[in-house]
């Protein structure tokens, strides 16, 4: 059973989305989106509608993962399309590309909304998102979108722990980012890097690590693999292993990172933090 400052949260939380009504959840299959999206159809029932954007900047793995969990659980689910990669200032890929990418999303939902009409849409920030670079906030800001978890004081640790009591599979799901995040700020978000960063890391998971990240950087994969797991990838063989995955996906050198798996790191890294690597 939820603690009681916990229990008060989700309580508040089942508060809002009453109040909220009918909604669009924006909806990625990340822990916090299939959280509020579960939390959503819990307390609103038909009344709520997860929508999921597919773009190539989305994994086919974890679009595949997020329609599964949505059919388990019950929750009405709409795939629709968005078209970021038509905007230059998107493939420009500067600090703000996650702007341009939340600000497609939206303007798209909203359009979806008022053709289901739907009055709200409501995304998964959190309290803890406010404390990272975060553009995105701004478009959300900007189209008016209901933060119903950050609204209810929830945490990152306290959305896994409620979605554990819930039963939820996805309660200790790893994070992860689209994959545009993946590439060097500066350079372009090209179809061909974003495929080349998929399957790169669907060959990591194949290897059977679990938390991990592909880093573009032109003709350098940079891996960061979490720290538990660091040991593992740090021998001769996985050299070999690496150094043979990704110079056939087209880069010419293979790093892996010492420091490990951290979300974030390339703005981290933007910002003048140096980054740790070790060169194969």
């Amino acid at each position: 059973m939820a603690s009681s400052p916990l229990s008060s949260k989700q309580l508040r939380l089942d508060g809002i989305l009453r109040e909220l009504g009918p909604a669009l959840v924006a909806y990625s299959g990340g822990v916090d989106s299939a959280y509020l999206a579960w939390a959503a159809h819990r307390t609103l029932g038909s009344r709520m509608l997860a929508v999921i954007a597919d773009s190539p900047s989305l994994a086919r793995f974890q679009l595949q993962d997020a329609v599964d969990f949505a059919e388990e659980q019950g929750i009405p689910l709409h795939i629709m399309q968005t078209e970021e990669m038509e905007r230059p200032e998107y493939v420009r890929n500067e600090r703000d590309r996650c702007f341009h990418c939340k600000d497609e999303l939206f303007a798209v939902m909203q359009k979806l909304a008022d053709e289901r009409g739907f009055p709200s849409i409501a995304y998964g920030i959190n309290v803890d998102d406010q404390g990272d670079f975060r553009p995105g906030q701004a478009a959300a800001n900007r189209h008016h979108i209901a933060t119903p978890l950050l609204s209810a004081g929830l945490t990152k640790a306290d959305i896994r722990e409620l979605a554990h009591e819930g039963g939820l599979r996805i309660w200790n799901k790893p994070a992860s980012a689209c994959l545009s995040s993946r590439i060097e700020y500066g350079r372009p978000v090209t179809r061909e890097a974003l495929t080349a960063i998929e399957r790169g890391e669907e060959a990591l998971r194949n290897l059977g690590f679990r938390q991990f990240r592909v880093r573009h950087h032109g003709e350098i994969a940079r891996l960061e693999i979490a720290r538990e797991e660091l040991e593992r990838a740090l021998n001769l063989d996985m050299f070999a292993e690496f150094t043979r995955i990704f110079k056939a996906l087209g880069f010419t050198f293979v790093t892996v990172d010492t420091a490990g798996f951290r979300s974030g790191s390339m703005n981290a890294a933007r910002a003048g933090e140096p980054l740790v690597k070790l060169a194969l």
